[in-house]
């Protein structure tokens, strides 16, 4: 195995696995996708905490998931949502895959999660509990090793037997897809044969989403009519929507997964992440930054801006977030940039945190495999400053040869993955 990164070592995904709020499992998902179907509800309550005084009340919440029918009891009792959702997506990746570590050596087969906030609900709970009933000695005994970020890639390791490298990546909203890309450099470099993504968030707590809603990132004129909430590129969006759930990507070698004549969906072509340095939440305005970090991948994979068929563009449904793309869309893909399909997921899902990276991903390579760009919900009236013809209400039916996945987060992060058509 080579010693050091080695860029034409080819990666391939093979198997793909989601837990979403528009479906469980990929079938389920990818039909409501192309439908267009909204996933965005109104939050009763947390519980028994009231919800008037939020300023949004809507989210893309998973309402039809029972860990009891996809995981055993002690892992549907004990476990974090994050951590639940994660072990689901996983399991059905891997099983498309066919990836089995008794037919192999399990120490070259890796883990790599991203996840933004993490086991919150565990969190949540146990910090109210404990200053409320002042009573130390009844903080859960599995607290430290359940909250903490690599709670979810140390659990699928466990399930499946994975013992090559094993990280958590945390870079907010962009986690899962920089956790793409290290996984790709892992395999570039000869430390694994296949490795398990996952990117994994369930941060629909009364905490958490206080924060959101205070930091004004939220959508809180659709509280009434939550389907419409999440409206990227649209002229009267006001904010993300935020959702959960959890993808899943099992990325080999190709050599390796020609050995086990695995199914290819796609080839995970180049990668860049990059670090604006200019703010902890705001993207720098002109659009320059992102731009760089889409053409250091196409770099990297050696395709020209004119050859990107496809993006799977961040698509927030901010203000500010979506103009910046556009403009870093069309700083580093030029005249290409008219011409280009673009789609926003979290138009229908809302914006999944530190797990949109990986379903991103997913969404890609299938959109790749099977030329079927899903449409933008609640493209009704295009803001001038966002506008681009690739951007539609309805399916697009394409020859898809080069995917891009654009994925920023909060601390001036960004990352680009750029998919191939497998030939």
């Amino acid at each position: 195995m080579p010693s050091r990164q080695d860029p034409h070592r080819r990666v391939v995904i093979t198997g793909l696995g989601i837990v979403s709020p528009i479906g469980i499992g990929v079938p389920e998902f990818w039909k409501a996708a192309l439908e267009g179907r909204s996933g965005i509800s109104a939050i009763s309550s947390f519980g028994d905490f009231p919800l008037e005084s939020y300023r949004c009340r809507v989210a893309g919440q998973i309402r039809d998931f029972d860990p009891r029918r996809y995981l055993d009891e002690s892992q549907s009792q004990r476990l974090d949502r994050y951590a639940q959702f994660a072990l689901v997506a996983a399991g059905e990746a891997v099983a498309q895959a066919g990836l089995r570590m008794d037919r192999g050596d399990p120490h070259r087969v890796g883990v790599m999660v991203g996840a933004g906030m993490g086991a919150m609900m565990m969190g949540e709970r146990e910090i109210t509990q404990l200053y409320q009933s002042q009573r130390p000695h009844r903080v859960h005994p599995n607290f430290i090793p359940t909250i903490t970020l690599n709670s979810a890639s140390g659990l699928v390791a466990l399930a499946h037997g994975a013992k090559g490298p094993n990280l958590t990546i945390s870079t907010a909203c962009s986690s899962s897809l920089h956790a793409v890309g290290s996984a790709l450099l892992s395999l570039q470099a000869g430390a694994a044969d296949a490795m398990i993504e996952v990117g994994a968030e369930a941060g629909i707590q009364p905490l958490v989403f206080a924060g959101f809603c205070n930091l004004r990132a939220l959508s809180s004129g659709f509280n009434e009519t939550p389907t419409q909430a999440s409206r990227p590129f649209d002229r009267a969006r006001d904010g993300f929507v935020m959702g959960e759930g959890a993808g899943a990507l099992i990325l080999e070698t190709l050599s390796h997964a020609r050995s086990r004549k695995a199914k290819i969906y796609a080839e995970v072509a180049g990668y860049a992440g990059t670090c604006e340095a200019y703010h902890m939440v705001i993207p720098k305005e002109d659009g320059v930054e992102m731009a760089d970090t889409m053409t250091r991948a196409l770099r990297v994979a050696q395709v020209a801006p004119s050859a990107v068929d496809c993006i799977n563009a961040h698509a927030t449904s901010t203000r500010k977030g979506d103009e910046v793309e556009i403009r870093g869309i069309r700083r580093a893909l030029k005249a290409r940039a008219s011409r280009v399909a673009i789609h926003g997921t979290k138009s229908m899902i809302g914006h999944t945190l530190g797990a949109a990276g990986a379903i991103g991903v997913l969404v890609g390579a299938l959109t790749t495999e099977t030329g079927q760009v899903h449409p933008t919900i609640n493209y009704d009236d295009p803001d001038p400053e966002c506008a681009l013809p690739g951007i539609a209400a309805k399916v697009q039916e394409r020859r898809i040869k080069v995917t891009l996945i654009n994925a920023f987060g909060f601390g001036s992060n960004n990352a680009t993955v750029v998919l191939k058509r497998f030939s």
